[in-house]
């Protein structure tokens, strides 16, 4: 018999880029049996295997590397791990600002200096290299011990190089007398030719760690949300539910539901579980799963989700689905599917770093073995050295993308637009496909009466007011809308002996008349009436647009036919358009029939639909297009949107949909408005181009630099000052994106 493949997914702790997820991943693929997937993006690793292996030995395996992990499950244990790393990353942050900030002031500002402040300068720094800078040289000692560099390593090689040469240079280069000013000089031999002693570079081990703490802190901060959408999805299930057994109604926990067991749910109620429904009329508002707005009328036979909402009527229902095999449950799992499927994004600072370090390690040691071997000028050789060092120091890298992120995520704020990090800019370059869904994303999610047509002498607006009054009894989504499009206050005092049809209709007595308000086919089988020629036409006129329709009749009398439906946004069809004028191509799903599609879909311009989709189906759709060899966004509100919204390459919700879509994706819109999607493709995609600008800058003057250093032709001072320089540059090229506009005009 061949062995039982098992799978287990663990939350990971600590990981600070992709090479972290790398060297965890490899730690656990040599154990025997195992394959694993870590993924950085999801702070996740989905590990296959065979054998008799535990949770708590991939944990281990996990922790030898140097991290810590968690069951998923623990959820709570997860959020708190989570939470402790965004506060240990804040709590290193002001530590090493409180520090650095007189530090700069005194290194830069020569009015300061006053006797003995270099020794001022060694007491504030030591603990921002020591203590401040600690999350740094603990990566960068890992990666040591593995054979590997990234950013951290860069930050924990820059700070510890400034540091160590500044305290040589305090202690044994003679930099320590107590009248010592700060000098500049080109070269590095120059102070000693001169008589001068070394340069100090505290400013920059004091600063360098604050600025990149200042971005990890950013990046924490987002990290605390990643697991959101499955605390949202898990808070739809009901904890208990009542069941019918030997004819005794008993309340019981939802685990102990099972399978064929008969439960109840009463009006206003979710229902508890998948299942028949055995007794009892009622509608269904199924827009939580569904996303479409028209409750669902269901009897005797019909089938009815979990965590739906029972609107009106009394069921009682057989259970045919519990725990893992209900819909919700199954959604769940689409979700955590399409999460662990997302390739995690390559941060490109960490991409050139991987580069970057050796090399600058390489050309540093060439570099001091050239000038001990030509020159025999110790003093100089190291200085040349640490020179190379400091201006390949990433600083301004540091701030590359913190500062435009934080810039343009603000202004984004203003605008009611949430981005959530550099993989959705990164992205938002390569979309070049977008799915819709309809309904609250191109359309309100709201009904509205479309039209009313009365019988031959009738008084439309008379009409329209006797069924407003009757339907403000009612919380029926179409029955509001019926009282919203009478525009008038409804007298209730009026209306006598209110009676509910769950599911078909409502009558009652307004003005001594008996009028009747409900689906055609009930209205006709209470007035025993075959119908009319003007009704039936307009009830085929509104089956060709979709659009639900209501009956009203008095006494004995057809009286009207009402018209309803969904409204697209006024603003949809510009934003189709702006999103064409992007080079981006689009695809409109609906739950709803293929008439009612095509119908939205004409009004706002787009030609490509698919109708009649299932959560299911969406994510078939996204993923369809990305094996064409799309790059998909994709655009919505419900929870039957989560697993497509995260399968796409680009997840965009509107926050007046539920709080799973909202935190599965990458984009939240705040203002409910298809331009805000164009906004936040437009805003995305200049936010990266300015952080790409800012990485080529933050090198180009380093690199450029380096071969001078390498000469003896740029001392550390002003390697230290190019810096500088580079900095100010990526925070003026940031603040450019104070100035973006939203297409919709909104005031700044």
């Amino acid at each position: 018999m061949s062995p039982v493949l098992q799978e287990i997914d663990l939350a990971v702790i600590g990981m600070t880029c992709t090479s972290c997820a790398q060297r965890i991943q490899g730690q656990l693929n040599q154990l025997p049996g195992v394959t694993a997937s870590v993924n950085y993006a999801t702070e996740s690793a989905h590990i296959d295997f065979t054998g008799q292996y535990l949770a708590t030995d991939f944990v281990r395996a996990i922790k030898e590397a140097g991290y810590d992990a968690l069951v998923p499950e623990q959820q709570s244990d997860v959020d708190e791990a989570i939470a402790k790393d965004a506060i240990y990353i804040r709590r290193h942050f002001w530590f090493s600002l409180a520090f650095a900030i007189p530090v700069v002031l005194l290194s830069m500002i020569a009015s300061l200096q006053f006797d003995g402040w270099q020794w001022v300068l060694l007491a504030l720094t030591t603990p921002v290299v020591v203590w401040g800078a600690w999350p740094f040289h603990k990566v960068a000692w890992l990666n040591l011990r593995h054979g590997a560099a990234n950013m951290d390593t860069l930050i924990s090689l820059g700070t510890w190089a400034a540091y160590l040469w500044s305290v040589w240079a305090l202690l044994l280069g003679g930099s320590g007398a107590l009248t010592y000013r700060a000098t500049h000089s080109l070269f590095v031999g120059a102070m000693a030719d001169m008589g001068q002693p070394p340069a100090l570079y505290f400013e920059v081990a004091a600063a360098l760690p604050v600025f990149v703490l200042a971005g990890r802190w950013f990046e924490s901060r987002a990290k605390r949300t990643s697991s959101a959408a499955m605390r949202e999805l898990l808070s739809l299930r009901l904890d208990r539910a009542t069941v019918l057994r030997n004819g005794v109604e008993t309340e019981v926990p939802l685990a102990e539901l099972l399978v064929s067991d008969t439960f109840i749910t009463k009006p206003g109620e979710r229902i508890a579980t998948d299942g028949e429904v055995i007794e009892g009329e009622s509608s269904v508002d199924e827009s939580l799963l569904t996303g479409e707005s028209i409750p669902i009328w269901v009897g005797p036979g019909s089938v009815v989700v979990g965590a739906t909402v029972n609107l009106d009527g009394r069921l009682l229902i057989r259970a045919t689905g519990v725990g893992e095999q209900t819909k919700l449950a199954q959604i769940a799992r689409l979700v955590v599917a399409a999460q662990t499927g997302k390739a995690p994004i390559q941060r490109l600072a960490d991409r050139i770093a991987a580069v970057f370090v050796p090399i600058v390690l390489g050309l540093a040691l060439l570099t001091l073995v050239a000038w001990l071997v030509i020159t025999a000028d110790a003093q100089a050789a190291f200085a040349a050295a640490v020179a190379v060092v400091i201006i390949a120091c990433p600083c301004a890298l540091g701030l590359a993308t913190p500062i435009a992120l934080l810039v343009g995520t603000g202004r984004g704020a203003q605008l009611g637009i949430v981005l959530r990090g550099p993989q959705t800019l990164e992205q938002s370059r390569r979309i070049d496909a977008m799915v819709l869904d309809k309904t609250g994303t191109i359309t309100t999610g709201v009904m509205a009466v479309q039209s009313v047509t009365v019988a031959p002498g009738q008084d439309r607006v008379e009409i329209l007011n006797l069924a407003a009054r009757v339907e403000s009894y009612s919380e029926h989504p179409l029955a509001r809308a019926i009282v919203t499009a009478a525009g008038t206050s409804v007298a209730v005092t009026a209306v006598i002996g209110f009676r509910n049809s769950p599911g078909r209709g409502a009558t009652a007595t307004v003005a001594e008349r008996l009028i009747r308000v409900g689906r055609p086919a009930w209205v006709l089988e209470q007035l025993n009436h075959s119908g009319a020629a003007w009704f039936d036409a307009a009830i085929r006129a509104a089956a060709t647009t979709g659009s639900a329709v209501v009956a009203i009749a008095g006494d004995d009398e057809l009286l009207a036919v009402i018209a309803l439906a969904d409204t697209v946004r006024p603003t949809s069809r510009r934003a189709v358009a702006e999103l064409r004028a992007l080079g981006i191509s689009l695809t409109m799903l609906s739950g709803d029939s293929l008439a009612v599609a095509k119908q939205v879909a004409a009004e706002v311009g787009i030609d490509d639909i698919v109708a009649d989709v299932h959560p299911e189906d969406k994510v078939a759709a996204v993923r369809t297009a990305q094996q064409s060899g799309r790059v998909v966004a994709m655009v919505g509100d419900g929870v039957n949107d989560a697993a497509a919204l995260v399968q796409a390459d680009l997840g965009i919700a509107m926050s007046a949909g539920s709080d799973v879509a909202i935190e599965a994706s990458d984009i939240t819109l705040v203002r409910n408005d298809l331009l805000a999607a164009v906004d936040s493709i437009r805003l995305a995609r200049r936010t990266l181009r300015i952080i790409k600008g800012n990485l080529f800058w933050a090198f180009a003057y380093n690199v450029a630099m380096i071969p001078l250093a390498a000469v003896g032709l740029l001392n550390p001072l002003l390697a230290g000052a190019a810096m500088a320089f580079s900095s100010v540059f990526v925070v003026a090229n940031s603040l450019r994106l104070r100035s973006f506009k939203s297409l919709s005009g909104m005031a700044s």
